[in-house]
């Protein structure tokens, strides 16, 4: 057995995203483990941890056995570390990006990897050029519950798919009386916040993943909490949405909604839904649990009335999918994936092209909002 040792620069390191599940959650489980199987060989994380705050890298650092350091440029010149990895502020991550090609490494990196469809080409092109490896995290797709969800589209339970929807959100307080759950970057527009920036990328690998290619989408977005307090106290204006409702329609002909939102108090099974509907049966699923009903399960009769409640239970006839994994955090999953992909050249579905139509639905979505109008996602957007 060959221990293989890949030295990894995390970038954004201090970050909640990246310290509780990049690193606590996946890398450093990994290399705690003895390694990834790859064959015969083991894949042995090394961890370099960079960012701003020299005492909270030092505690995190020290947490994790991990070298820490506030230079990013020493850190990008040491060979010992071959892979980079950025879930530091959006807004810097095209840069940040583009200087770990140019110093070599192979890069992974949070959503969105870029701002713009055309920078993700420009980062893409350089990469190749230099025969670099890339990745995109998509942690969604391998969430418990939306993995039961995959397995009965690919196992044709739904049959002929007519339609789906996503409702995810929940309430964020705007700091005045109640501490905001949510860095106020996210409702900055110079500093890469929006909803949909930050959370459509999600959307579109799980669609076109678990349903097929996106045809073209429209949009409605608004903000509903125009001003809030910030980390320090003080009030600012909010420039980007915080709500938006975009409807899609798949190239099958299957048409579906996405209602998003940091401005609704939750009253469904879950802070993230997503419903199929079929020919042949429908199901549900939150981030953990799935439910489903089919053709047999559902009613002959539909109970409406319009001066008496008929007291119906229109959950009766769902019933929870009950395989039971086990299953692994996602962030440590795609890990894995990208691990194996670099050094056994593994396939890496989740590389800098999906990342960069991630960033192209985001795009379509906000122009359609401008534009008043459906957007291909075939086109430039």
């Amino acid at each position: 057995m060959t221990i293989l040792t890949i030295g990894i620069i995390l970038n954004g390191a201090t970050g909640r995203i990246c310290s509780t599940q990049h690193i606590a959650n996946a890398l450093a489980p990994i290399r705690d483990e003895g390694g990834l199987a790859a064959g015969d060989d083991r894949i042995v994380p090394r961890l370099m941890l960079v960012g701003r705050n020299a005492e909270r890298l030092a505690a995190i650092a020290k947490s994790y056995g991990a070298q820490w350091s506030t230079d990013l440029d020493a850190a990008l010149a040491d060979p010992a570390y071959t892979v980079f990895f950025d879930a530091a502020a959006t807004h810097q991550r095209e840069a940040a990006l583009a200087k770990a090609i140019a110093a070599g490494k192979n890069i992974y990196a949070e959503k969105p990897v870029t701002l713009s469809v055309d920078q993700g080409l420009e980062l893409l092109r350089a990469a190749n050029a230099r025969g670099l490896k890339h990745g995109a995290v998509e942690d969604k797709l391998y969430l418990p519950g939306l993995q039961k969800l995959s397995r009965l589209a690919v196992g044709n339970f739904f049959g002929r798919v007519g339609g789906f929807r996503i409702e995810f959100g929940w309430w964020v307080f705007d700091g005045v009386e109640v501490p905001c759950q949510r860095p106020s970057w996210n409702y900055r527009r110079k500093d890469g916040g929006g909803l949909i920036l930050d959370m459509y990328p999600h959307w579109r690998y799980v669609i076109e993943n678990t349903l097929g290619p996106i045809r073209r989408v429209v949009s409605s977005l608004t903000t509903a909490t125009p001003e809030r307090t910030d980390e320090r106290g003080a009030r600012y204006q909010v420039d980007v949405e915080d709500s938006a409702a975009t409807l899609i329609e798949l190239e099958s002909g299957a048409i579906g909604t996405i209602i998003s939102s940091w401005a609704t108090r939750v009253r469904r099974d879950d802070l993230l839904t997503i419903q199929i509907d079929g020919s042949n049966g429908s199901a549900i699923a939150g981030l953990h649990r799935c439910w489903t009903t089919t053709n047999a399960q559902t009613p002959r009769t539909a109970h409406f009335n319009i001066t008496t409640d008929m007291g119906v239970d229109y959950r009766a006839n769902w019933h929870e999918v009950t395989d039971g994994g086990p299953y692994q955090n996602p962030y440590r999953i795609g890990w894995e994936n990208f691990l194996r992909h670099l050094v056994t050249g593994a396939p890496m579905q989740a590389d800098l092209s999906a990342g960069i139509r991630d960033v192209q639905f985001a795009q379509a979505c906000y122009r359609s909002m401008k534009d008043g109008t459906w957007i291909s996602l075939d086109a430039r957007s």
